[in-house]
C-alpha cells in the first residue's frame, strides 16, 4: 500500500471530480454528491445504525472487499481515496489477510467521503457519509455483489442515479 504522492494525488482527484462532477455537500438539497454512473446502484447505509455489533457493517465490508479484489483481477491495483485527507492506491490482494495491513479505509464513509476506484475508474464505490448512502458502480462489479448487499442493506434508493420507487 502506498500514501498517493501530491502529483498522483491531485491527478487522480481531479479526474474524478471531473468524471463524476464531484459536489461535495452537506445540503440535501444538492445529494447526490457525484454523478451516479448509468451502471450504479445506490443504497441507504441507515439501517447499520440498528447494528450494534456492527455484524450488518462488518458483512457490507467484506461483501464490498471480496468483490473489489475480484473484479480488478490477481495484479489489479485500487485508489482508496479520503477526501481532503491522504489517499492511496493499493493491491487488494495484498491487503486484509492474515499478517498483512488491513484495508485503507472502508465502504463505509465514517465522517467523510471514502471512495474505492479502479486504476481506469471503471468500478468502484463511493461512501457518502451525510446522505449515509453507499453507490457502487460497474456492471461487474455489481453482478458480483448487488444481491449480496441488498440482503444486508435492503432494497436500493437510486439505480443510474434515478430514485428507485418503493412497491
Amino acid at each position: 500500500m502506498a500514501e498517493l504522492p501530491e502529483v498522483e494525488y491531485r491527478r487522480v482527484w481531479d479526474r474524478f471530480n471531473t468524471e463524476f462532477s464531484f459536489r461535495p455537500s452537506i445540503n440535501p438539497s444538492k445529494w447526490p454528491a457525484v454523478t451516479e454512473p448509468v451502471a450504479s446502484v445506490t443504497w441507504s447505509l441507515a439501517t447499520l445504525l440498528d447494528d450494534p455489533s456492527y455484524e450488518r457493517l462488518d458483512r457490507l465490508v467484506e461483501i464490498v472487499e471480496q468483490g473489489l479484489t475480484s473484479c480488478v483481477g490477481p495484479h489489479g491495483k485500487l485508489f482508496a481515496l479520503d477526501w481532503q485527507h491522504t489517499s492511496y492506491q493499493f493491491a487488494p490482494q495484498e491487503v486484509g489477510g492474515h499478517g498483512q495491513q488491513p484495508w485503507p479505509l472502508s465502504p463505509y464513509p465514517d465522517g467523510d467521503y471514502f471512495i474505492y476506484l479502479s486504476e481506469d475508474f471503471r468500478l468502484g464505490s463511493f461512501g457518502h457519509p451525510w446522505e449515509e448512502s453507499l453507490c457502487l458502480f460497474g456492471q461487474e462489479f455489481l453482478d458480483s455483489v448487488s444481491a449480496e448487499v441488498d440482503k444486508v442493506l435492503g432494497l436500493p434508493i437510486r439505480r443510474s442515479g434515478q430514485a428507485v420507487r418503493s412497491a
